[in-house]
C-alpha cells in the first residue's frame, strides 16, 4: 500500500511533525486570506481589510507555533505539509478561488476554519498520548478562536451600510458580467432562429431536417455571439468584468435559446413536434420577459411587448415563408 500512497498517515507522525504541519498550515492559511484582500480590495475594501485582520491573526498563531516548537525541539523545523499526510484537509489553490464572488470567498474563508477545527478535534480524539491530545486540542481551539475574531473584524471593519453596499455591488457585477450577456444571448438564440427553424419545418415538412436546420442555426450563432460578446469590450472601463466570462454566457445562452425550439423536432410525427415547438416558443419568449423584468428592472408591459411580441412577428414570418 506505500507503493501507491507515498503520503504519511496522521498517527504515524511524531508530536514535532505535528507541530511542523501546524506552522506550515498557519503559513498557508496566512497567504490564501492575504491574497482573498488584494483580490477584493479594488471593489470591496472594507471585506479586503477583514482578510488583511484574518491573516495577521494566522500570522500571530504560527509565531507562537514556531516558540512552542523552538523551545521543544530546537530551531530546525522539519518540512511537512498538508499534501504530505493522507486525510488532511486540503485547501484549493488560489487560482480556482480568485474569480470566486463575494459571498462565496466568505464561505470559502469560514470554511478553512471549520475544517482546521474539526480535523484537530478529531485527531485528538484518536491520539493516545496526553501530550499530543493536549496540542491537538490546543490547536483546535484556536481554530475556534479565528471563527470568533473573523466575525469581529466583520463588525469592526463591514458595519450594515458597508455590507449592503458591498452586497449590492457584488449583485451589479453579477448582473453585468453574466445576466446581460447571458440574457442578450437567450433572446437572440430564441427568436432570431424562429424564421429559419419554422421555415424549414413548413417548407419540408421533415422533422429530421429541421432538427438539423435547427442545431446548425443555434451552435452557429451561439458562436458568433459568444466572439462577438467577448471581442466588443474588455471590461476595463465599463467595469462588465471578464470578456471571457461574458461570452461564455452570452454563446451557451444563444445555444440554449435556439435548441429549445429545434429539440423537439427530434420527435419523427411533424405536427407532434410542431405542436411542442409551439409550446416551447411560448414559454420562452415569457421566460425572457420575466428575466428582463426581474433582473434588468425592465418594466414588464415593455418587456412583453419587445420580446413575445417582437418573437411572434418573427415565428409568423417563418411560417409564412416556409409554406409559401
Amino acid at each position: 500500500m506505500r507503493f501507491f500512497n507515498q503520503r504519511r498517515r496522521f498517527r504515524d507522525l511524531s508530536e514535532q511533525e505535528v507541530l511542523a504541519l501546524a506552522i506550515s498550515s498557519e503559513e498557508d492559511d496566512s497567504r490564501i486570506y492575504r491574497s482573498y484582500a488584494e483580490a477584493l480590495r479594488p471593489e470591496f475594501p472594507d471585506s479586503a481589510r477583514i482578510f488583511d485582520g484574518m491573516a495577521d491573526e494566522e500570522d500571530a498563531h504560527r509565531k507562537a507555533l514556531i516558540a512552542a516548537h523552538r523551545v521543544r525541539f530546537g530551531d530546525v523545523i522539519p518540512l511537512i505539509r498538508r499534501e504530505h499526510v493522507a486525510g488532511f484537509y486540503a485547501r484549493r489553490p488560489v487560482w480556482l478561488t480568485r474569480n470566486l464572488p463575494l459571498e462565496r470567498i466568505r464561505a470559502e474563508a469560514e470554511a478553512m476554519e471549520h475544517d482546521a477545527e474539526r480535523f484537530y478535534h478529531e485527531a485528538a480524539r484518536h491520539s493516545s498520548d496526553a501530550a499530543t491530545r493536549r496540542l491537538l486540542g490546543d490547536l483546535a481551539a484556536a481554530e475556534a478562536r479565528h471563527e470568533e475574531r473573523a466575525q469581529e473584524l466583520e463588525s469592526t471593519h463591514l458595519d450594515t451600510p458597508a455590507r449592503e453596499d458591498e452586497d449590492r455591488q457584488a449583485h451589479r457585477q453579477f448582473v453585468l458580467t453574466w445576466v446581460q450577456p447571458g440574457l442578450a444571448g437567450l433572446m437572440d438564440g430564441s427568436v432570431s432562429t424562429l424564421a429559419p427553424i419554422f421555415a424549414t419545418a413548413f417548407a419540408t415538412q421533415d422533422p429530421w431536417t429541421t432538427f438539423l436546420v435547427g442545431l446548425a442555426a443555434s451552435v452557429g450563432a451561439g458562436i458568433s455571439m459568444g466572439f462577438t460578446e467577448a471581442a466588443s469590450d474588455d471590461g476595463a472601463l465599463s467595469g462588465r468584468g471578464s470578456p471571457i466570462k461574458r461570452g461564455i454566457a452570452s454563446g451557451v445562452m444563444t445555444t440554449v435559446g435556439g435548441l429549445g425550439h429545434a429539440l423537439p423536432y427530434l420527435i419523427p410525427h411533424f405536427w407532434t413536434a410542431t405542436s411542442i415547438a409551439w409550446v416551447v416558443v411560448f414559454f420562452e419568449l415569457w421566460a425572457i420577459a420575466w428575466i428582463q423584468n426581474r433582473f434588468m428592472e425592465t418594466p414588464f408591459w415593455r418587456a412583453s411587448m419587445q420580446v413575445v411580441l417582437g418573437g411572434a412577428l418573427v415565428l409568423a414570418a417563418g411560417v409564412l415563408i416556409g409554406s409559401g
